[in-house]
């Protein structure tokens, strides 16, 4: 073993590898990406040894491939963020009735924020829908060691099981114990059988009641009580130590649960407090200078089947509890269920504050100085109920004693009167999207047309910001092409442009394409051809020919793929040439029904940029349409005239173009 530093989605590969996968597939998503790319890393060194790993074409390939592998005994690991497991849920949802037979652990990075996604969705909702168990780790650590019992759980009870870590799991560091090499796990081969493995009616049947009895054992194994046998015959295991519970002071009587990231900016909320406590002294009956009432802890790292037992124990002699969780109130939602089930027995029912209760933040990330924030809030309540104060004292008190904390902040804050500079998202200096969302506005303006920019998912979403102006909207992969569609059918009065990307035009672009020659809706596909995915860290796809497994295939023809659907009119175009992309677009506009034009230039980071450009002081005018037209981050102003960062620019070309005074040269013009 060698002790690394390692990111999270890092350190996740290393122990997948290590607890034997062998076939690793998803398609790549931040923040999610770095798993396949860290287990292709150690594939290509020879130091994993009989494993398969690779980027598929979608989500949805990506699971029904694993799902043959494990049929045949094989470890399998899916990975992609939240919004690719909407991708996947077709193959997902039966797959749980079908069954496995080697371990399949799904991999779904959440992303709170949201950070880089469309949706802030909760995949432990996904996995209560699904009926899928769910580890959600608070840590690097904590993840690592829950992968290996992830997949043993899917082998013992033959369910996929979820994996939920969050983009700051996924994304923070931290040292870890990794093997020097590592061998995937001996797979015994398929066996047939058709009563099995062939999801006839009475087989789904027999399969949500397989469902239903095997969440209740691994409920129990959440909580601590082992199964006295499982689907496989192999062994129960304790998996409470994923749930812990901590008592701090005597005879607690309020209650602390997290799940996830939270966890730990919780018990960070809690140092702070502490630390103030000690630190300094009571004043005017304000909370900060008292000592800490006692409280219980408790993670919840398996939300779904909710461990009850382990939960109820946590409940026992509360009168209230707060939840600190990202994205969904489901702990709460858990906690308010056992609450419920706690006074229908007799017991003691604490009340129970969270997202949904309006306690919490109820979207976006959790951070630790708002959780101490509110956990003051919840302790100051805690210690003047006790103190018998009720109604409306007891909420001006909660107030004042806020308002006190604040001033008390503010007061010994710094005072830092900086104003940062706005730094919004934009299209790379060179980028050739830039090209191509300015020559379609230019075509149809030449054309006088009214035109609706129909957008995907990736770089070139961007193409919506000033001043390209660019993108009109966006969904979700893919859905720009067969929006269009609609939009045409509904404003068949405006020109239909959809945008989509090399990579996802064949992830999920290609059955829209089908569907507008089969329907002959009139709509223009303009595909972004970069040669990579380029969102999301430039990974490599089928238009590309890279696998990850070493071997260059022959590249899928985005062109060859048109022509066989149907689409007789396909124009290609250089996007850094100006002239020749707006006739492309404006011979593609102007063909009655589904035309495409192909955009094609490669990404700025794959290529060794050009000599910059430079602008003619004399010749300048200031007219700024340099900037106002394409807004290309290497094009500033001085005073009077334009000027050009030469450490942004890569030469592409596009501004000597738009410039009508021929004020910007190319570089071996003003040599």
């Amino acid at each position: 073993m060698t002790k690394r530093l390692l990111m999270g989605n890092e350190a996740f590969a290393h122990a997948a590898l290590e607890a034997g996968v062998t076939v690793v597939a998803g398609y790549p998503g931040t923040p999610s990406s770095e798993l396949i790319e860290t287990v292709a890393k150690r594939v290509q060194a020879g130091a994993a040894e009989n494993v398969h790993v690779e980027w598929s074409t979608n989500e949805k390939a990506a699971l029904e491939l694993l799902a043959g592998a494990s049929y045949a005994g094989a470890r399998t690991l899916f990975t992609c963020k939240q919004v690719g497991l909407n991708v996947a849920s077709d193959p997902l949802m039966s797959l749980n009735y079908v069954g496995v037979e080697g371990g399949c652990v799904i991999y779904v990075a959440d992303d709170p924020g949201p950070i880089s996604s469309q949706t802030e969705q909760d995949t432990r909702r996904f996995a209560s829908f699904a009926k899928i168990p769910v580890f959600d780790p608070a840590s690097v650590e904590q993840g690592v060691e829950m992968l290996p019992r992830a997949f043993a759980l899917s082998e013992r009870y033959r369910t996929p099981v979820i994996m939920r870590p969050t983009t700051r799991v996924c994304h923070s560091s931290t040292f870890v114990d990794v093997a020097e090499k590592t061998q995937a796990a001996p797979v015994k081969g398929f066996s047939k059988d058709d009563s099995r493995w062939v999801i006839f009616p009475a087989r789904a049947y027999r399969g949500h009641k397989e469902i239903n009895g095997r969440l209740a054992k691994i409920a129990d194994e959440f909580s601590g009580v082992c199964a006295s046998e499982t689907p496989s015959g192999l062994a129960s295991e304790d998996l409470s130590r994923f749930n812990p519970i901590e008592n701090h002071g005597d005879a607690p009587k309020i209650g602390i649960a997290c799940g996830g990231v939270s966890t730990a900016y919780a018990k960070e909320a809690l140092s702070i407090l502490e630390h103030a406590a000690k630190q300094t002294t009571s004043a005017a009956g304000v909370a900060g200078g008292e000592a800490l009432p006692s409280y219980r802890f408790m993670q919840i790292g398996t939300p779904f089947p909710f461990p009850e037992v382990r939960v109820d124990e946590f409940l026992d002699g509360l009168d209230a509890v707060i939840v600190f969780e990202e994205l969904d109130s489901v702990i709460e939602d858990g906690l308010v269920h056992m609450a419920g089930l706690r006074a229908a027995r007799g017991k003691s029912a604490p009340r129970v504050l969270g997202r949904a209760s309006g306690a919490c933040r109820d979207a976006g990330e959790n951070d630790a100085d708002d959780i101490a924030e509110r956990l003051s809030k919840f302790f100051d309540e805690a210690l003047l109920r006790r103190e018998g104060v009720s109604g409306d004292e007891l909420m001006r008190k909660i107030e004042e004693r806020a308002n006190a904390r604040a001033r008390a902040r503010e007061a010994a804050a710094p005072n830092l009167d900086i104003e940062l500079p706005a730094r919004p998202p934009v299209l790379c200096a060179g980028c050739p999207h830039r090209g191509s969302f300015y020559a379609c506005k230019q075509a149809l303006k030449k054309m006088r047309v009214r035109g609706i920019f129909s957008g995907d998912i990736g770089c070139y979403t961007l193409g919506n910001a000033k001043p390209l102006d660019a993108v009109d909207t966006c969904l979700c992969m893919g859905a720009g092409i067969t929006m269009a569609q609609g939009l045409g059918v509904a404003d068949p009065a405006a020109k239909q442009l959809a945008f989509v990307g090399d990579s996802t035009f064949f992830a999920s672009g290609i059955t829209g394409v089908a569907n507008a020659v089969y329907n002959q809706h009139d709509i223009t596909v303009c595909v972004l051809d970069n040669s990579t995915t380029a969102m999301t860290g430039g990974q490599p796809h089928p238009g590309t020919g890279n696998t990850l497994m070493g071997p260059k295939s022959a590249p899928l023809s985005i062109e060859r793929v048109l022509e066989a659907l149907g689409v007789e009119c396909i124009e290609f175009a250089n996007p850094h040439h100006l002239d020749e992309s707006i006739d492309a677009v404006t011979k593609a506009v102007s063909f009655e029904g589904p035309s495409a034009v192909i955009f094609r230039a490669p990404c700025v980071n794959l290529i060794k940029p050009e000599a910059p450009v430079s602008i003619n002081a004399e010749t300048c005018t200031g007219c700024k349409k340099c900037i106002t037209s394409i807004g290309c981050p290497a094009i500033g102003f001085n005073g009077e005239v334009a000027t050009i960062d030469e450490t942004l620019c890569t030469g592409c070309g596009l501004c000597t173009q738009v410039c009508p005074f021929e004020a910007i040269a190319p570089a071996c013009q003003s040599a």
